[in-house]
């Protein structure tokens, strides 16, 4: 595997039974950037990284990690990554700090060394307060900040974040934004998969989309914004009885079908000449009578995106 490349996969097939979780998975991460994965849920991002951590054998393909053959080499590619599921694994009968000094020294750190560690990263993780507390004493946000710390115990090249936010307050979750940039500032490479595509759009050079154990799409946020192409004009109109109006309008001067809140009083087209088309609709608008409220002229949005592709919203819009 060449050095510039962290992670690789080719044709990863995993069945059980007759379901076909991953259906041919490819995919390549270059040293020093993230991968964000996004799908439904059941689409197989879990199955992805449970192979690529040693711990699912697929049924055919080939991975490699760090440069290591997961089948071949599972032992260096454990040395290689840290991991951080969609569970915390903590213990919890271990006070924070012993949980961090643990997974050091089962690295093979000498006692100092692990104490350092651990210490250094209850303070990244801003959980000095309840570094004596057992861990069964913390909240959710708490735990999985606990859990991402163990991932990083061990400074590895190559982590793989299972949905690292879920369950955290935009408060941590910023902060684990924040932490995975410094990751990638200092060179490691990051496996994400996340529900929020906020948080694809933030962080994730490249993104791939999968569902039913295929790759449905792949590039960057841009590219993959302006696959699904057009602005979308939104108008908010005055009365219930102005929504059909503002449909025939907004259908006129768009590049599609409008899509229709009728409850919102909410009327959304694509369009391809932008500003153009929202003073050619609000024109239009003031012709018919119709009382605008509000108007917007908004790119598309990676959840445009997911919608366009799966056909459904993503697990945190539902």
């Amino acid at each position: 595997m060449s050095t510039d490349c962290a992670v690789r996969a080719e044709a990863l097939v995993k069945t059980y039974g007759s379901t076909r979780a991953l259906d041919g998975i490819d995919l390549e991460i270059p040293t020093g950037t993230v991968l964000g994965l996004l799908g439904p849920n059941g689409a197989g991002k879990t199955t992805v990284v449970r192979i690529l951590t040693t711990l699912l054998r697929p049924d055919s393909g080939r991975a490699w990690v760090a440069g290591h053959d997961v089948l071949a080499e599972p032992g260096r590619v454990r040395e290689s990554i840290g991991l951080s599921g969609q569970y915390a694994a903590v213990d919890e009968n271990l006070t924070g700090f012993e949980n961090l000094y643990m997974v050091g020294r089962l690295y093979g750190m000498n006692k100092p060394d692990a104490r350092a560690r651990a210490n250094a990263l209850i303070s990244r993780f801003r959980l000095t307060d309840a570094a004596a507390r057992p861990a069964k004493t913390y909240s959710g946000g708490m735990r999985r900040r606990l859990d991402l710390a163990g991932a990083l115990v061990a400074t590895p090249a190559v982590v793989l974040l299972d949905e690292p936010t879920t369950g955290l307050d935009p408060r941590g979750r910023l902060d684990t934004w924040e932490v995975i940039g410094e990751l990638v500032s200092d060179g490691t490479t990051v496996l994400l998969t996340t529900q929020y595509l906020e948080e694809a759009d933030q962080l994730a050079d490249t993104i791939l989309v999968i569902d039913h154990g295929r790759v449905i799409a792949s590039g960057t946020a841009d590219h993959l914004k302006g696959e699904v192409g057009g602005e979308r004009l939104e108008i908010v109109v005055g009365e219930q009885a102005e929504v059909e109006t503002a449909r025939r309008v907004l259908a006129a001067v768009g590049s599609g079908e409008p899509t229709v809140d009728q409850h919102a009083r909410r009327v959304q087209v694509v369009v391809d000449a932008g500003a153009k088309s929202l003073v050619e609709a609000l024109r239009r608008l003031d012709v018919e009578g119709v009382t605008v409220l509000d108007v917007g002229l908004h790119r598309p949005t990676l959840d445009d995106v997911f919608l366009s592709l799966t056909g459904h919203a993503t697990e945190e819009n539902q």
